[in-house]
């Protein structure tokens, strides 16, 4: 008896001296009347991206419904940069405090994603097959929902939405016909056209992603992509790209001294005729936009013919979040058919969804099958390929360059 006393205080005193990681105190989503029980009564503080008022919007009905439903209050903390939260969890890390975290949920993807698992800032272990609406989600048919950027999920975070670069275009002022479908055509169709196209000043996400697409086109062995940077080698890997963007920044907007500050600075030059050629990271952001009266109703999507990038984007819940069974609750609604619905509508927002219809009901199908995705929204056949994310090692790299290279204050 004594033997097995003194084996448990062992144990007890290894457990205590683990860095912390509450796992075993974490509500578990397998029991989700406890999990439920729990959130009521929390607040829950949803770090995201604020840039646009139709994603707002959205956030803020989710959090309404989720007040009424489950006592549960969602603010949200509008960031203008992701990297901007995961800083302020690592902070609290580096200061010891574990628990009482500042951020319960952070809209997340991609290097940030791999930012936080590397250095153990997430809720751990796997919790989003546990969620209830899981059984809905097309992980099955989706590779990137299992493997963001590379990185493999592990249950770490949860699928929101799925997103894939597209084009647009004012058939009003820029023909069908005339209009480039790749990296190469674009350079040469604003060497045609100059001062009528530009992308947002990195890190911005919109103007990485055109750096990404940029990348990949022209990198010689594109199986590097896939592998962390070779720092001896990167310089002659990324030669290509930094040749292509020296060529076109003298036939940007303003000729490459200044930048556009963000996706909806785009969409309204766009309207206002200052651009001819923008892009966003969602199919329905042009009908999106027309039906908000934000674009004319002659604009129109156009993708290329070799594909564009595509990912997923996830909610993340911090190790030390403080309304971790809140964050759960979430996470859950944000998967479900109706909260997908919703997102998916352009006239709310656009983002296409992460779930299966064979695993819907035939009322669920049904709603989504009726809904009007808009005159300018491209089929799946007209997108295109998907273009794998680059390992989120190359945008590191890539911003830092761009930046000495390129960089103004706007």
């Amino acid at each position: 008896m004594l033997k097995s006393l003194s084996v448990l205080a062992g144990m007890l005193i290894a457990t205590l001296a683990l860095p912390a990681t509450p796992w075993a105190a974490d509500p578990d989503p397998r029991d989700w009347d406890a999990v439920l029980a729990e959130a009521r009564g929390q607040t829950v503080y949803f770090n995201a991206w604020g840039g646009s008022e139709n994603i707002n919007s959205y956030i803020g009905w989710a959090g309404e419904t989720l007040n009424q439903r489950f006592g549960v209050k969602v603010i949200h903390v509008k960031l203008d940069d992701t990297a901007n939260a995961v800083a302020k969890v690592l902070a609290e890390k580096a200061a010891g405090k574990n628990e009482g975290g500042s951020v319960d949920v952070i809209w997340i993807n991609g290097e940030n994603f791999a930012s936080m698992k590397r250095q153990n800032l997430l809720m751990a272990p796997d919790w989003t097959t546990g969620l209830p609406n899981w059984v809905y989600v097309d992980h099955e048919n989706m590779p990137t929902i299992l493997t963001d950027f590379t990185i493999p999920t592990d249950g770490l975070e949860s699928p929101w939405g799925g997103a894939k670069m597209v084009f647009f275009h004012d058939t009003a002022r820029t023909p069908a016909d005339s209009i480039p479908h790749s990296s190469v055509e674009l350079l040469e169709w604003s060497k045609d056209n100059p001062g009528r196209f530009s992308y947002p000043q990195p890190p911005d996400f919109i103007g990485s992603s055109f750096l990404k697409q940029v990348l990949i086109e022209t990198i010689e062995d594109k199986s590097r992509l896939s592998q962390p940077v070779n720092a001896a080698s990167f310089a002659e890997d990324a030669a290509p790209l930094f040749a292509y963007l020296d060529d076109l920044h003298p036939n940007l907007w303003r000729g490459g001294k200044a930048y556009p500050q963000n996706y909806p600075d785009m969409k309204q030059k766009l309207a206002d005729g200052e651009l001819d050629i923008i892009f966003a990271f969602n199919p329905s952001e042009a009908s999106a936009g027309i039906a908000a009266g934000e674009l004319p109703d002659t604009v129109r999507s156009f993708s290329y013919t070799d594909g564009t990038l595509g990912n997923t984007h996830f909610v993340a819940i911090p190790y030390n979040a403080t309304a971790k069974a809140g964050a759960l609750v979430l996470a859950n609604f944000l998967i479900s058919p109706e909260a997908q619905l919703r997102k998916q509508d352009p006239a709310l927002w656009g983002d296409p969804t992460v779930l299966s219809m064979d695993k819907l009901s035939a009322e669920d199908r049904a709603a989504f099958a009726a809904l009007d995705l808009g005159v300018a929204t491209l089929t799946p056949d007209e997108l295109g390929p998907t273009l794998d994310e680059p390992h989120p090692d190359w945008m590191e790299y890539i911003e830092r360059e761009w930046l000495r290279r390129y960089g103004v204050a706007n």
